[in-house]
């Protein structure tokens, strides 16, 4: 927990002007934010509360996460990274406390940091429980033992499914339905590497042991079967490299168009 939290001061906030803006929600913002003591105890409630059931109840999920959350520091950076990148990419977001109480993508995503800190805990059976918990909740399927960076946004999030063996870098963008999966039957090392700054637009599906370079874009729809180079658009099915991105991280900017401007060709 961070003793100075610029970010949960701005989302106390929010929730307090919301909660004059809507009364009828009032309680609904006490209870998932002004009763919380900080960031860690908030988003642990918030997120317990939405997995648990008659066979684990919300007290005892929020335990799991919040052990986690005290036990790596860098899950919390993460945490405030993520809010960040859903408040200046997505045009929807206009308050802070949007991702933690209604953005699965955000949600499924720290359910999945605190799984992997669990998978690496050797406290397998738990993050495998979670992962079920979370895809039944949010239709996000992310294995525990995934690598994920920093400063990720995950948009929509419906149908999106990451494997075991996938990293993902800091500062990237997901849309929905998409797909870093496997190829064939094989095991070990056998889903993408993607690099920091990626766009990956919705339905494109990247599949085997490939890495995808720095600033990437992939248009929308696309299958990417083989290694795609830094700094490049690629978009087919096969993906085939048809143009050069206008900015350095796609990701920042969310600009779905496949034309590069004429500064770049």
């Amino acid at each position: 927990m961070q003793k100075d939290d610029p970010i949960w001061d701005i989302i106390v906030e929010e929730a307090r002007q919301a909660s004059i803006e809507e009364p009828v929600l009032a309680d609904f913002f006490k209870a998932s934010v002004l009763d919380q003591p900080n960031l860690d105890e908030a988003l642990s409630f918030n997120l317990a509360r939405q997995l648990s059931g008659p066979a684990v109840p919300a007290a005892q999920i929020a335990e799991v996460i919040l052990q986690a959350l005290r036990a790596d520091a860098s899950i919390g950076r993460s945490i405030r990274l993520d809010i960040e990148a859903a408040f200046e990419r997505d045009a929807a977001c206009d308050r802070h406390l949007t991702p933690i109480l209604y953005y699965k993508g955000f949600q499924a995503l720290q359910l999945q940091r605190v799984s992997h800190w669990l998978w690496q805990q050797g406290r397998e059976v738990l993050a495998l429980f979670l992962q079920n918990q979370i895809s039944e909740t949010f239709a996000v399927d992310i294995h525990p033992g995934a690598k994920l960076g920093s400063g990720i946004m995950i948009d929509h999030a419906t149908g999106l499914v990451i494997g075991e063996t996938a990293v993902v870098g800091d500062n990237v963008s997901i849309l929905h339905s998409v797909t870093l999966g496997g190829s064939g039957c094989q095991g070990g090392n056998r889903h993408p590497k993607i690099g920091n700054g990626v766009m990956i637009s919705a339905g494109a599906k990247i599949l085997g042991n490939i890495s995808i370079g720095e600033g990437v874009k992939v248009g929308a729809g696309s299958l990417v079967l083989d290694p795609v180079p830094a700094h490049v658009t690629v978009a087919g099915v096969p993906a085939k490299i048809v143009g050069t991105p206008r900015e350095d991280s796609p990701a920042l900017e969310m600009d779905q168009r496949l034309d590069a401007g004429p500064e770049k060709l």
